[in-house]
């Protein structure tokens, strides 16, 4: 199976949190992973938010960072994807850069996996073609 992975699970995997150990199994799963490269901005951004709450210190940040570019995800151009994106933001009425992971599932044909709440109700109610799976339920 391919998984679309976004900034909310790859958080989880790089800094202990609740649903930890539900992201680790999907990285240990065997499956393909993907996620667009803005990903790592966008993880680069909470790693320094904890560091400036100090809930993390820098070293622990960059380890974090690192350990993220090491993962295995196949990370993939988010220029590309910004026009399916915006069709897809304007749509549910919600963020460009999260529809960025929409839209790589869509091209991909690959499940989204996310442990945003909001994005999930979203997709669900306005029913997209893109499977989107709560990461509590992996």
């Amino acid at each position: 199976m391919t998984w679309v992975v976004d900034a909310s699970v790859a958080m989880k995997w790089v800094v202990p949190e609740v649903l930890s150990d539900r992201a680790d199994r999907l990285r240990g799963g065997g499956d393909d992973l993907l996620a667009p490269d803005l990903l790592l901005v966008e993880v680069a951004n909470a790693l320094w938010k904890k560091t400036t709450a100090s809930e993390i210190s820098a070293a622990e940040a960059d380890a974090a960072f690192a350990l993220l570019r090491e993962s295995g995800i196949d990370f993939r151009a988010t220029a590309p994807l910004l026009p399916r994106a915006m069709d897809v933001a304007r749509r549910l009425g919600h963020p460009v850069y999260d529809c960025v992971y929409l839209a790589l599932a869509d091209e991909e044909q690959a499940s989204l996996v996310t442990a945003d709440r909001r994005l999930l109700r979203l997709a669900s109610e306005r029913r997209l073609p893109v499977a989107i799976v709560d990461l509590r339920a992996i």
